[in-house]
């Protein structure tokens, strides 16, 4: 198995090879890799070409949105593809907000992991109105997804952070860390 060095090299090589080729054309070529399960170099071919990258709206995503069944792709999808096209403009908040009241434990996670990008953004609002959607999932997947979420905001914006810990009921787990990233600026106090 290849380690990420190794896929992200490949990637680049390819991504240098594509550099002049439409976003179709890298769009189809991400697919193929994604068919292949090579999410990684599909995502992120995707993401380093400008001109795919620019294509990413709703309809688009749900085609790259291929067997989100674990964190590690969710995550991926969300902070190559989804969190970016928020973040540009090219999907809204709407789309989002369909995500959080999903049935699929993943899609409400996709919708918690694509705030990252906006909160590293300064667009903390934005990011915790989505937040405060799914204070009241219980689903691990999703509550380690609300304490990423809120961790990520409380970067730009301590206060913001403070005051939706204050104002939510939230698992204790987010609770906890959030505070520890507040007091001491590490998800967990421990040693």
């Amino acid at each position: 198995m290849a380690t990420v060095a190794e896929l992200r090299a490949r990637r680049r090589e390819l991504s240098r090879r594509m550099r002049d080729a439409s976003g179709a054309e890298v769009i189809e070529t991400a697919l193929q890799f994604l068919d292949r399960g090579e999410r990684l170099i599909a995502y992120e071919l995707v993401q380093h070409h400008a001109d795919a990258a620019s294509r990413m709206d709703e309809r688009m995503l749900r085609r790259f949105a291929v067997n989100l069944e674990s964190w590690d792709a969710v995550d991926m999808f969300s902070m190559y593809l989804a969190g970016p096209a928020w973040l540009a403009g090219r999907i809204d908040a709407k789309v989002i907000e369909k995500w959080t009241k999903s049935p699929d434990r993943w899609w409400r996670r996709a919708a918690l992991a694509s705030t990252i990008l906006l909160s590293r953004a300064g667009r903390t609002a934005e990011a915790l109105a989505i937040c405060a959607r799914l204070t009241g999932d219980r689903d691990d997947m999703v509550v380690k997804a609300m304490s990423w979420a809120i961790r990520e905001a409380s970067k730009k914006d301590k206060a913001a952070a403070q005051r939706f810990i204050d104002e939510h009921e939230v698992a204790a787990r987010v609770r906890r860390e959030v505070m520890s990233k507040l007091r001491t600026g590490l998800k967990s106090s421990r040693a």
